[in-house]
């Protein structure tokens, strides 16, 4: 309060930093929670997520998205799991692969869950080594009690797969009630 009355220069480059200050904790927060869960899954579903996510990435690159109908109903883990392999595994592609087309393709079969992408890309090179992306998608995986596979595709190209097992509905049901 001296301050303010003494030095009001001061106090209003006090103020200006402090405002600056908390609008920079407010964004760490913001991503943050976006790391945990992002909003786009609970405002739009997995498909609808994954399906915003490439039309804002769709950038040289032609993304062709295959889904399902309908998903069955999947636990948070599940689905920022399927969210972010997709994410990253799209981020690969168009930063690393020299593609020109992506596949993203998610199929249910037995109560597992199946996410592969394809790319017509240069493939993976000898010497190649995973980094943070592709072994976080892998722990993402088999975290779930999942398995994860990358290879190369014989003519030109990677595929991604993941597999993740799920309780379907009626399992999920049946377990509460014993």
């Amino acid at each position: 309060l001296q301050t303010l009355r003494k030095n009001p220069d001061k106090t209003e480059k006090l103020l200006v930093d402090l405002e600056g200050g908390i609008k920079g904790t407010l964004a760490d927060i913001r991503e943050l929670v976006y790391g945990l869960r992002p909003p786009l899954l609970d405002q739009l579903g997995l498909m609808g997520a994954i399906t915003n996510f490439v039309q804002q990435n769709e950038s040289g690159v032609v993304i062709h998205v295959q889904m399902p109908p309908h998903l069955p109903l999947l636990n948070a883990a599940i689905e920022v799991a399927v969210y972010r392999i997709v994410q990253t595994s799209v981020d690969n592609v168009i930063k690393h692969a020299q593609a020109q087309n992506c596949q993203v393709r998610l199929t249910v079969a037995e109560n597992m869950l199946c996410v592969e992408i394809t790319d017509d890309g240069i493939g993976i090179s000898p010497d190649f080594r995973a980094g943070v992306g592709l072994t976080s998608m892998r722990e993402r995986t088999e975290e779930l009690g999942g398995t994860f596979a990358i290879a190369d595709i014989k003519l030109s190209g990677t595929r991604l797969t993941a597999s993740i097992p799920f309780l379907s509905a009626s399992d999920s049901v049946e377990s509460s009630n014993s």
